[in-house]
């Protein structure tokens, strides 16, 4: 293929030529260390459409809380005493001073540490100290209430009120949060163990790209592979025609890594015998019926991102947030199942930190190719090849792009769907976090 546009132009002056950057076959360096790319990042994306937040299991009851944060703004996931989710800025109208300091907790109120002004669980201002010297009206004056969804308990916000239902966002990837769902006999998950984080000196795309990339298995964790028999040796571990593990573009930019065509028996995905578990495998079979669940048994989990922040990781929910144009964190947690003997939970838990833990087998691998994929641009970055598998891949009558293991078609998937994002018109109060728009 030709390539006739030059790159130049793109890097010099306000305008960012993101139809330069990002072809169907290649992508540009530059989208992993461009400051100003990274600042519209933070407006047309995790300001301005739908972010991963947390999962409801998080706040079972009124008052509970749980600090996050949406792109580089802070804000809290409160449960409301008609049990609703609410997610609000964690800054207070008053000066601006963060309400909540606590990663999480329970209380009656919102009060601020500052001077003391109090708001309910949905954000009202309620009281206000000394109040002869401020005769205003409290209302309208709050904490800023997101738009605020949830699918099978997983919580999505959006500063955006113009954007479409959530519905629309997760599209053919609502599939992928039932599968997660549905490994529990009463189909819910709950993320109750705690959350474990992790810093890259790596542009945050690098993850979900990393996350549902298959090529680099055999060369990354080769040391995993050769000192662990797991699941991942018939999935990624073998010679190309052999492989039947496949990489699914579901649209929007979720992406998979599909392992479950690899899987032969039950519990091959939590790497245990097929009988290690009968009381968990009736339940299944009570719950969804034979054919059900003799599927969900088998298939497993899902191993897939969902855009832009989630990381379905198997038994694993992962959370991506950036940074800055180098720099990112990664949360993740045990995907708990509910209803469920305790000992499954327990293998999920163990698992869990072998996988991704301070002294776990995968992240040291992928969080230290990241950063020398980092180092390696740092200065003067230049075209990525993104190409292996156009010749192969497939598109089913539902619109879902399917490739080889090894292709390249979660990374095309995502960029695709980036770049349409990135060039969408924002509302006005999105467009710039440095703008000030004075109105009546």
């Amino acid at each position: 293929m030709t390539h006739q546009k030059a790159v130049e132009p793109f890097l010099i002056g306000p305008t960012i030529d993101l139809d330069c950057l990002i072809q169907e076959d290649r992508v540009h360096g530059s989208l992993y260390t461009n400051d100003a790319l990274f600042e519209q990042e933070m407006q047309q994306i995790f300001y301005g459409g739908w972010v991963f937040v947390g999962h409801d299991s998080e706040i079972p009851s009124a008052g509970q809380f749980q600090r996050r944060t949406i792109g580089r703004e802070e804000v809290i996931m409160v449960r409301q005493k008609d049990q609703s989710i609410a997610v609000l800025s964690n800054r207070c109208a008053h000066r601006g001073n963060m309400m909540c300091v606590d990663k999480s907790g329970k209380t009656k109120f919102l009060t601020c540490p500052y001077h003391g002004w109090v708001y309910g669980l949905d954000g009202k201002l309620l009281d206000v100290p000394y109040p002869g010297g401020f005769p205003k009206s409290k209302e309208g004056i709050g904490l800023k209430s997101l738009r605020t969804e949830a699918y099978r308990g997983f919580v999505f916000a959006t500063f955006n009120d113009a954007t479409g239902p959530l519905g629309d966002h997760l599209g053919k990837a609502k599939v992928l949060i039932d599968r997660a769902c549905d490994m529990s006999p009463v189909g819910k998950i709950k993320l109750t163990s705690g959350w474990v984080k992790q810093r890259f000196d790596a542009n945050w795309k690098m993850l979900p790209e990393n996350d549902t990339d298959g090529y680099h298995v055999n060369y990354v964790h080769s040391s995993f592979a050769r000192v662990i028999d797991s699941h991942y040796n018939a999935a990624v571990i073998a010679t190309e025609e052999s492989l039947v593990s496949q990489t699914k573009d579901w649209g929007n930019g979720h992406t998979e890594l599909f392992f479950s065509p690899s899987y032969k028996r039950y519990f091959e995905w939590l790497g245990v015998k097929e009988d290690r578990y009968p009381e968990y495998e009736r339940q299944m079979k009570e719950a969804y019926g034979e054919e059900k669940a003799d599927r969900i048994l088998r298939d497993g989990p899902p191993h897939a991102a969902i855009f832009p922040n989630l990381f379905l990781g198997e038994m694993n929910i992962v959370i991506f947030e950036p940074i800055n144009a180098r720099q990112c964190v990664q949360w993740h947690t045990a995907m708990l199942l509910e209803g469920v003997p305790d000992e499954v939970n327990q293998r999920i838990l163990r698992q869990s930190e072998a996988a991704l833990g301070p002294s776990a087998f995968l992240l040291a691998d992928d969080s230290v190719i990241s950063e020398r994929q980092q180092l390696a641009m740092r200065d003067r970055a230049d075209w990525l090849d993104i190409s292996r598998g156009m010749n192969r891949e497939v598109v089913d009558e539902d619109g879902v792009i399917t490739g080889h293991v090894t292709d390249e078609c979660t990374n095309r998937g995502f960029w695709r769907h980036y770049k349409k994002v990135m060039q969408q018109p924002l509302p006005l109060q999105h467009q710039s976090s440095s703008a000030v728009v004075c109105s009546e």
